[in-house]
C-alpha cells in the first residue's frame, strides 16, 4: 500500500489479539452446541439397530452371525429414547439456570 505522497506506508507489525471468553460465555456457546447435536446423535443412535449383523439371517441360526432378537433391538431403542428424553431435560435446566443467570445480572431490570 501507498501513502497519499506516493511512498510505501509502512506500518508497525500488530501483536496476534488472544481472545478471552469468560466462562459462562464459554459454557452457554458448548451447551448450545450440544443442543444442535443432540437430534442429529439421537437420529444416528435409532439408526444404529438397521446395521446390526444378521439381519437378514435365517432364525434359529447360532454363533457370530445369529441375529440380534427383537428384545434387545426394542430394549436399545427405548433406551436411546429415554437417555434423549434424560438429555434434553439436563439442557432445559441449564438453559433455565442460564436464564435466570442473565436476567439477575442485567442492571436495570425489574
Amino acid at each position: 500500500m501507498t501513502g497519499k505522497d506516493g511512498a510505501p506506508r509502512t506500518e508497525p507489525p500488530r501483536a496476534p489479539q488472544t481472545v478471552f471468553l469468560e466462562r459462562q460465555s464459554y459454557r452457554r456457546r458448548r451447551l448450545i452446541d450440544v443442543a444442535r447435536l443432540m437430534p442429529l446423535l439421537g437420529a444416528l443412535l435409532l439408526l444404529v439397530p438397521l446395521l446390526w449383523s444378521g439381519a437378514g439371517q435365517i432364525p434359529g441360526a447360532e454363533g457370530p452371525a445369529a441375529p440380534m432378537p427383537m428384545s434387545g433391538a426394542i430394549t436399545y431403542v427405548f433406551s436411546v429414547w429415554a437417555a434423549l428424553i434424560a438429555g434434553a431435560a439436563l439442557f432445559g435446566a441449564g438453559a433455565r439456570r442460564w436464564g435466570a443467570d442473565d436476567r439477575q445480572s442485567e442492571p436495570g431490570r425489574d
